[in-house]
C-alpha cells in the first residue's frame, strides 16, 4: 500500500482537504503561493508538500501572537496597544 505522503491530488481534492472554493486554490497554485505543479496542463499537489505548507501558514499564524492570543500590536478587543 502507498504511503499517503506520496500521494498526488488534482486540483478539487486539494480544495476540499483545504475546504475551500476550487477557484482560490487554483489561484493560490497560479500565483505560485501553494506548492503545486502542472502535469499535461492540470493542476496537481504533492499531499505532503500541502501539508508541510499547511503547517508553516499555521506556525506562521502563531508567531504573530502575543501569549494571549492576540495579534502583536493589538488588544483581544482589536484595538491597538
Amino acid at each position: 500500500m502507498k504511503d499517503n505522503t506520496e500521494e498526488i491530488c488534482t486540483l478539487e481534492e486539494v480544495a476540499a482537504y483545504r475546504k475551500v472554493g476550487k477557484r482560490t486554490v487554483y489561484r493560490l497554485a497560479a500565483a505560485r503561493k501553494i506548492p503545486a505543479f502542472k502535469v499535461g496542463g492540470t493542476w496537481r499537489f504533492s499531499r505532503a508538500d500541502i501539508d508541510s505548507w499547511i503547517k508553516q501558514s499555521i506556525e506562521g499564524l502563531d508567531n504573530g501572537r502575543d501569549e494571549g492570543g492576540a495579534v502583536k500590536g493589538q488588544s483581544n478587543d482589536g484595538e491597538r496597544k
